[in-house]
């Protein structure tokens, strides 16, 4: 059996519990522990794979197909390694799985209940990826507040598994946080008192408090919130704000958090942390010798969450160029023939984001189309590679009124359709094309080049596919097919011949980018988008010296 940590959050949400939970996993890891990190969400949803993104930020897909948390993103890349279904689990799938067992006889007719059964598969999901022998350590997060009336079946697992384990194989973080009113000029502790005091009403008695901060907690305010919160002044962890999030683990380990939790699980003999890799990726992104403009194409923008993957895999580009990744919010919705160079004419690069829906389509095809036209750096991702393809047909091919039957069932020229599977399904939870499938790349591509391979997998989310009825005539035209699904032959990968960089992908390579391992798409373009702001640096600088002259 693994040791297992719990992490819970109190006072308000976003404190950023799945960024603790990943940098003490980070910590752990860099120890030589084996360790996995999962998320229990209270919402009763089965999985956010319905969820508007403005609800919950973007739905992050595993290998294994799972809609889920987009905390896993940060646990992925954070710690290097795949997650799966068994890392995510809501209220909405335990309450699915008990009634399925009440359903089917399985209680033998005894009254269900929150406690014990609700609770018992709590449990049974939390201990389960340390039964596989697989890992040291589980670390688990606890979605929502302390408080929260959704959140209790979850705590009180947590109280019977601290009561239920010995006392080294389990042990309760909790984060909170510290105001500072500005008024008094003073840090206050009350909000983190009240906090820990209705998790210990709960039964559950934290070991280790890391207190949000925007300001450095001294040793006197440390020790007060020891005294009142039952634990030692050394379990009184401080987590101020950093410049970026990948900065934490380095400011978690200056405090000892994973010293602490060592002692605690009374792990012996771990080697001392190997985290040259990691300040050596904190240098290049904290110290760019260049800095590009990207401009993301989308109609989430108002959250930022909603493409959280797209921003941290630009990061991860970034600081393997060495380039500072400026990124430039552009809501599709607003975007007119009018208004397209205006918008856009300062960029370096343009990403045209995932989605779903009629809205915004238009403005997305209007942004490829300048892209296309400019030699700017394109890359399409799912939606944003069908609409490259729509834009082709219409402005390149003179099929006039080409569109995606999603937004347009009668349209005379389907160049994105409908999957075959997809036709019949009326739910719409778990029901897309999910998860990792297996690409073959055209030898001398630009696809290739990139990948430096001929047979890829990726991860998708989608549910219509580019038409191969139309597969030849954009082939003749220039928008080649480079990339496609061995099995059913469905186009993965477009790209643009006599251009500098135009590519788009069915997929979502975002998903599969991490620290160590930059998705190799997002380099390439940063790389052109540096190329091309090279060009245009160069071009106004021999306009002026022409005129000067």
């Amino acid at each position: 059996m693994a040791k297992f940590i719990f992490v819970t959050g109190g006072v308000t949400s976003s404190l950023g519990k799945g960024i603790i939970a990943a940098s003490l996993a980070k910590l752990l890891q860099s120890r030589g522990l084996k360790v996995t990190i999962q998320k229990f969400d209270p919402y009763i949803n089965v999985d956010p794979g319905t969820l508007n993104p403005y609800e919950h930020g973007e739905c992050y897909v595993t290998d294994d197909g799972a809609e889920t948390d987009l905390d896993l993103g940060h646990y992925e890349r954070f710690l290097n390694i795949p997650t799966s279904q068994a890392n995510n689990v809501t209220t909405g799938r335990i309450y699915q799985t008990v009634i399925n067992k009440e359903r089917e006889g399985e209680y033998l007719g005894k009254t269900v209940q929150v406690i014990p059964h609700i609770t018992d598969e709590i449990k049974r999901r939390m201990l389960l990826l340390g039964e596989s022998g697989e890992y040291d350590i589980v670390i688990t997060e606890i979605g929502g507040t302390v408080g929260d009336i959704e959140s209790l079946p979850f705590v009180e697992a947590v109280r019977q598994l601290q009561w239920e384990m010995p006392e080294e194989d389990c042990m309760v973080v909790h984060l909170t946080l510290i105001p500072y009113l500005k008024a008094a000029k003073e840090l206050k502790t009350k909000p983190t008192q009240h906090s820990v005091r209705l998790l210990s009403q709960e039964g559950v008695h934290p070991n280790v408090i890391v207190c949000r901060t925007e300001h450095p907690l001294s040793d006197e305010l440390k020790r007060k919130i020891a005294l009142f919160c039952n634990v030692k002044p050394n379990a009184v962890i401080e987590a101020i704000d950093a410049s970026t999030i990948y900065e934490v683990p380095l400011k978690m380990l200056q405090e000892g958090l994973d010293v602490i939790v060592l002692k605690k699980l009374q792990i012996n003999g771990y080697a001392a942390p190997e985290l040259g890799k990691w300040r050596a990726f904190l240098d290049k992104l904290n110290y760019p010798k260049s800095r590009v403009t990207i401009g993301l194409i989308g109609k989430y923008i108002e959250l930022q969450d909603a493409y959280k993957s797209i921003l941290e895999a630009f990061v991860h580009a970034g600081a393997v160029n060495q380039c500072k990744v400026q990124i430039v919010n552009v809501h599709s919705e607003f975007i007119t023939d009018d208004n397209v160079s205006e918008k856009l004419k300062d960029l370096d690069g343009l990403l045209v984001a995932p989605g779903f829906g009629s809205r915004g389509v238009e403005g997305k095809i209007i942004a490829v189309k300048y892209a296309r036209e400019n030699q700017m750096p394109f890359f399409g991702i799912c939606l944003g590679m069908q609409m490259a393809v729509i834009e082709f047909a219409r402005n390149v091919l003179g099929l006039k009124n080409a569109h995606s039957t999603e937004m347009d069932t009668a349209t005379p020229y389907p160049v994105i359709a409908l999957m075959e599977e997809q036709k019949k399904v009326k739910k719409k939870g778990g029901t897309m094309r999910l998860g990792a499938y297996p690409c073959t790349i055209e030898e001398g591509s630009l696809a290739n080049k990139i990948y430096q391979s001929t047979e890829i997998s990726e991860r998708h989310r989608h549910r219509w596919e580019f038409n191969n009825q139309y597969i030849n005539d954009f082939s003749q035209a220039g928008l080649v097919p480079s990339g496609k699904n061995p099995v059913n032959g469905l186009v993965e990968i477009v790209e643009l011949k006599n251009h500098p960089f135009f590519i788009g992908v069915q997929y979502h390579p975002e998903l599969k980018s991490t620290v160590e391992n930059p998705h190799p798409l997002f380099v390439n373009f940063v790389q052109a988008a540096k190329y091309f702001a090279e060009m245009k640096a160069s071009a106004k600088s021999a306009k002026m010296e022409k005129e000067t002259a």
